[in-house]
């Protein structure tokens, strides 16, 4: 079978490559290499090219809308797609919005027979938009809103524009009618200006407008949410919907199999359910939880439903007790030849089950198969294992049972007896979808509806399970929990919070696509976004260079500081004769690009007085350096531009608050390192940089654990488990932007 699928992928109609298919009928050659690696859009675009008989090439009109179909057609409705594909080459549905609409319809339809009539209405057969109807409706929308075109020249919302065009004219080709916007703007505000690119300017509150002006001039009113915002569960059909036909499984000896609820089914099913929203994600019971596990139930739960389940599956032909051993069935299975014991009488395959219940038969003797389909296309219906021996106690049910389920029979009947409305499973699961719905048809059960959806792959990190284990177990990272790790303790611990988990997850949304990379940088854009209004701001320096302020008696000075952006100074600290730099922010030599300290030259201290170093005291090699002499300007005349954090001495002659911070980078070198054969070779050797010795601000003192703080210039920070009343350790979650490098690194 493997060699088979092989053969298929490599080739097309006629010897060609599924790569010359693709360019025949007009894809760019990008998008041709991304579907040829990517084997279902491959599969299916091969299938609609053959069902459009276009082997041997097409418009590239054509070839983008079938390419459309091959990624986008509902797959509720797949009996109706060859229907659709034959509009698309008569050239009867030939632009976005056309097919958009055939989606839309045929979805609504499902498996029920298609109304042509309404069909080609719903999607505009037969209308013709001209060029002069385009031109028109631009015309018309550009004299109701001339005024506020003509304020706003070329930052008017063109969205909008293309908007009222697209009502009035619904099959206008979208192409055209940018293209004829485009040139109305042209003639009306003539070239583009320096004006025109600066970024606009708030405005302050105006005085009502007119209704027909509002839409495009409130550039600043913040955009509507989107319908998948407002309500997450849009995407999949709502539960009473759970009656249409959402996926077809085709036999070798059998009609097709529509998997769909009976009318009578589906109404128990909401009586329980009330109509709500019940998911199932798969369990993952690798030693630490996911965000799947917030309600966890067991398949122990049901361990005796299930068996009672087995046995009607038994009489009404769909299973039987098999003797094969795992290399004798991995053997038949590849070369689709039906057990031995496969056609054995009804009554002998339940006495020998019950016997394997009882304990009278040896662990790997006997196994229960499901009679499916040895001859299908999909090797998931090679009469998968439903029930093995093992004389061993599970964890929840004791030693009560010495035969248990596997996955493939056990899930999707749990699924039903849950009255779960959606499961949800990663792409892998995709071809188990054949077999979950057709032991729910054999047995006569509701049906939920099932979607994969691809795995959260992360850059510069690894998402696998086995791999998380060997960097765990091999001792690579410092447990489940280390921050380094995409695991939600280790996101805890490094001090990422849940709103900014959900924040990222929102935002790049749901998708089938498996080859989809979320870059790193994307979640610290939510990780900073949420601690920017939540992290209390302090100071800390990690690499300490004393400066000594000469002109400056022993007294103490107190200086006003913020804890938040916008806050009122309301955090008392104390400056004294000695303070920390850090030993990055000095330099002997000065540069024009360089903002940090340097002999003879002044930067700010944060919150305090412009310093000016006047000394620099070297230590035996003449090359360490010591320490700093510097004066300060207590008029506050000199303005540096250079901006510096720092801590000063507790009290005269009395060094800082000691601390540790533990500074996170990322955990590989390589974006994806899952793709290498020696992944554990491209780990970052600085991913976990620990400074034992920073110097810290006295209210830092009373940090507890899990306190969050923005640490000024530095990063955010969380207070760690391992920090002791002694001393206190500090997890960097992420780097500030790189707003103070300049020329500094």
């Amino acid at each position: 079978m493997v060699g088979k699928n092989e053969s298929e992928s490599e080739s097309g109609s006629g010897g060609d490559k599924p790569l010359d298919l693709f360019l025949k009928i007009g894809l760019d050659e990008r998008t041709a290499k991304n579907t040829v690696a990517n084997s279902k859009v491959t599969a299916n675009l091969t299938a609609v090219i053959h069902e459009a008989g276009v082997t041997d090439g097409c418009d590239r009109t054509v070839g983008n809308l079938l390419y459309t179909v091959a990624t986008k057609f509902p797959a509720n409705a797949l009996v109706h797609r060859p229907t659709l594909i034959k509009y698309i080459v008569s050239s009867k549905i030939k632009t976005p919005a056309q097919l958009e609409a055939a989606f839309s319809f045929v979805a609504a339809t499902a498996s029920d027979n298609l109304n042509v009539v309404d069909f080609e209405a719903a999607c505009g057969v037969g209308i013709e938009v001209s060029l002069k109807d385009i031109e028109n409706a631009v015309d018309e929308i550009f004299k109701e809103n001339k005024a506020v075109i003509v304020e706003q020249r070329y930052r008017t919302n063109v969205g909008e524009l293309f908007g009222y065009v697209r009502k009035k004219q619904q099959w206008a080709d979208p192409k055209i009618v940018k293209q004829i916007i485009d040139k109305k703007l042209y003639e009306l505000l003539g070239e583009r200006t320096a004006a025109d690119n600066e970024k606009p300017t708030k405005k302050k509150k105006e005085k009502s407008v007119k209704t027909e002006d509002k839409i495009i001039i409130e550039e600043t009113a913040p955009p509507k949410p989107s319908e998948e915002e407002l309500n997450p569960f849009s995407i999949f059909p709502s539960p009473e919907e759970n009656f249409k036909v959402h996926t077809e499984i085709y036999f070798s000896d059998r009609p097709v199999l529509r998997a769909c609820n009976s009318k009578g089914i589906l109404e128990k099913h909401l009586k329980v359910t009330g109509g709500k929203v019940f998911t199932r994600f798969p369990p993952e019971p690798n030693g630490y939880l996911h965000i799947g596990h917030a309600k966890i139930t067991y398949t122990s739960n049901y361990f005796q439903e299930v068996y009672e389940l087995a046995v009607e599956l038994i009489r009404r032909g769909h299973a039987y007790v098999d003797h094969q051993t795992p290399d004798e069935i991995k053997e038949y299975r590849e070369k689709k030849m039906n057990s031995p014991w496969r056609d054995r009488p009804i009554e002998e395959s339940l006495k020998l089950f019950d016997d394997m219940k009882r304990g009278m038969i040896e662990e790997g003797k006997a196994t229960l198969r499901m009679k499916q389909d040895m001859q299908s296309d999909n090797f998931n219906m090679y009469d998968l294992i439903a029930y093995r021996i093992k004389f061993t106690p599970h964890p929840h049910a004791g030693d009560k049972w010495c035969i248990y389920p596997s996955y493939d029979y056990a899930h999707c009947i749990v699924d039903s007896l849950e009255n779960v409305t959606h499961s949800l499973c990663t792409l892998e699961f995709e071809t188990r979808r054949a077999s979950y719905y057709w032991l729910l048809d054999a047995l006569g059960l509701y049906q939920p509806y099932v979607w994969e959806y691809s795995r959260l792959n992360i850059t510069n990190t690894v998402m696998s399970k086995r791999k998380l284990n060997r960097l765990v177990t091999e001792k690579w990272v410092d447990g489940w929990d280390d921050p380094r790790l995409m695991t939600l303790a280790g996101l805890r611990r490094r001090g990422v919070t849940a709103s900014s988990i959900n924040a990222f997850v929102r935002g790049i949304g749901i998708t089938r696509s498996d080859c989809s990379m979320i870059r790193l940088d994307r979640l610290e854009y939510h990780i900073r976004e949420e601690l920017n209004k939540t992290a209390a701001r302090t100071m800390v320096v990690l690499n300490p260079l004393k400066v000594v302020i000469t002109n400056m008696d022993a007294t103490i000075m107190d200086l006003d500081a913020k804890k938040w952006p916008d806050a009122p100074a309301d955090d008392a600290s104390s400056f004294y004769k000695v303070v920390y730099i850090e030993q990055s922010d000095f330099r002997m030599k000065d540069s024009k690009d360089y903002y940090g300290l340097a002999p003879g030259k002044s930067v700010l201290l944060r919150y305090a007085f412009p310093i000016k170093c006047t000394e620099v005291i070297l230590g035996a090699d003449n090359e360490t350096i010591l320490e700093i002499h510097a004066e300060y300007d207590p008029l506050k005349k000199t303005k540096p531009k250079g901006v510096l954090h720092w801590v000063s001495e507790s009290s005269p002659g009395v060094n800082p608050l000691k601390v540790e911070a533990r500074l996170f980078d990322k955990l590989f070198i390589s974006e994806n390192p899952a793709e290498l054969d020696n992944w554990l070779g491209d780990l970052n050797p600085h991913s976990k940089v620990v400074v034992t010795d920073a110097y810290a601000v006295p209210s830092l003192r009373n940090a507890a654990i899990g306190d969050r703080f923005q640490f000024e210039r530095l990063g955010y920070f969380v207070v760690d488990k391992d920090s002791s009343p002694e001393k206190l350790v500090f997890n960097r979650t992420v780097t500030l932007r790189d707003g103070y490098s300049k020329g500094g690194k």
